[in-house]
């Protein structure tokens, strides 16, 4: 069951923007230690700018920790990284072996997660790399006069610190001690005091909810999945990857049985093959009178939803196979109707503005080739979880 904790001020970053200033300013403040985990970390504009942030802080003393995923962050030159290690970072590569050539279960359990926690009074989480939001990596076609990426983070202060500031410093103690010219330097700092305690009530009831391959395999979509089964009028989702399991799809439908009006955002831009398996399932939603809007003015990475103008998340995990079954993700869920209302008039606000409705009559009659295309990226979905040893239960 998601544990909510009184007492937080939450506030809701959209897209690079906000996030980037807010990180900076952040970092520029810092005076102990930081902590940032990222899937991507680029070497264009925003990623220097951000690098830059952090060098500054170690040569003022702050102990710098970095820890990024070894595929999503597998174009850092050598050299960069050592420029940045010589720096004063210390920089950390999760699961750093990737060869395309072996496969193995464990290399396709990513840090997919985005958390970065400040002197253990601030701290961030969200779907949003440190990437230029304009810069698309793995694209079929490079983006031309197109609005920025979408996506969405979260500044979080008050009393769910300790827990976000416990679950990032064992993470990183637990690869500081795999990583073998790290050990002992990166285990101890300063820092590891235990965190301030809660001390105020006031505030918004949030949760941090992890993912990982131990003891909290599907505590995300066990919060989705209680959240949907509550709902009584509105579901709405934005996930850039959408391929649900049975039970979210059962989960979906049965909301939308019984009078909930459920929206799905979902990307309109398709950036691999597999992302067509997500039409696999229009049919069967729109039948059941799901409403499905494909965002096409740019691209679409957000992982948020809202139930009921008062359930909300925004964090990393898509609803897909690779973060339900395989990554490491991290959410935030709020019980607030004020964050709540924020959030869902920005995902209605983009419906709004680059949203293509998918007309039920429209779809069953025609798109001929986009369902064939879909049921054979589903099938490929479905073989790569057999293989995995996974299965489309979830």
């Amino acid at each position: 069951m998601t544990h909510f904790i009184s007492g937080n001020q939450i506030e809701l970053l959209r897209n690079g923007t906000e996030y980037f200033p807010a990180l900076e300013s952040a970092i520029a403040a810092a005076n102990s230690e930081i902590y940032i985990q990222s899937y991507i970390f680029q070497q264009d504009s925003v990623g220097t700018r951000i690098a830059n942030a952090l060098i500054e802080a170690a040569r003022r003393g702050v102990i710098v920790h970095l820890l990024l995923d070894g595929f999503g962050s597998q174009d850092l030159s050598k050299t960069y990284v050592k420029s940045l290690q010589a720096a004063g970072l210390k920089l950390i590569f999760y699961r750093a072996k990737i060869s395309p050539w072996t496969f193995k279960k464990n290399r396709l359990r990513r840090l997919h997660q985005k958390v970065v926690v400040i002197d253990n009074k601030i701290a961030f989480v969200g779907g949003i790399n440190i990437i230029d939001d304009y810069n698309i990596p793995h694209a079929q076609t490079k983006p031309n006069n197109i609005p920025p990426r979408i996506d969405y983070a979260a500044k979080i202060q008050g009393n769910l610190l300790p827990i976000i500031v416990a679950r990032v410093q064992h993470l990183w103690r637990r690869m500081a001690r795999l990583d073998s010219f790290s050990l002992l330097g990166a285990v101890r700092s300063k820092a590891d005091i235990a965190p301030s305690k809660p001390v105020s009530k006031a505030g918004l009831l949030a949760a941090f909810v992890i993912r990982d391959n131990v003891l909290h395999r599907h505590d995300i979509e066990d919060a989705y999945l209680t959240a949907i089964r509550a709902a009584q009028s509105e579901i709405i989702i934005a996930n850039a990857y959408f391929v649900p399991g049975r039970t979210f799809r059962k989960a979906l439908i049965d909301a939308a049985k019984r009078g909930v009006t459920v929206k799905l955002l979902l990307q309109g831009r398709m950036e691999y093959f597999l992302m067509f398996a997500t039409h696999a399932f229009y049919t069967e939603f729109l039948k059941h009178g799901i409403q499905i809007y494909e965002y096409r003015k740019s691209f679409m990475h957000s992982k948020v939803a809202v139930i009921d103008n008062y359930w909300s998340t925004v964090g990393s995990s898509n609803i897909d196979p690779f973060s339900l079954l395989l990554a490491r993700e991290a959410n935030i869920m709020v019980k607030d109707r004020g964050f709540a209302c924020e959030l869902g008039a920005e995902v209605m606000a983009n419906i709004q503005a680059g949203a293509f409705y998918i007309a039920p009559q429209a779809w069953l009659k025609g798109n001929v080739a986009k369902r064939a295309a879909s049921w054979l990226a589903f099938g490929l979905v479905r073989l790569f979880l057999g293989l995995i040893g996974q299965s489309d239960q979830q």
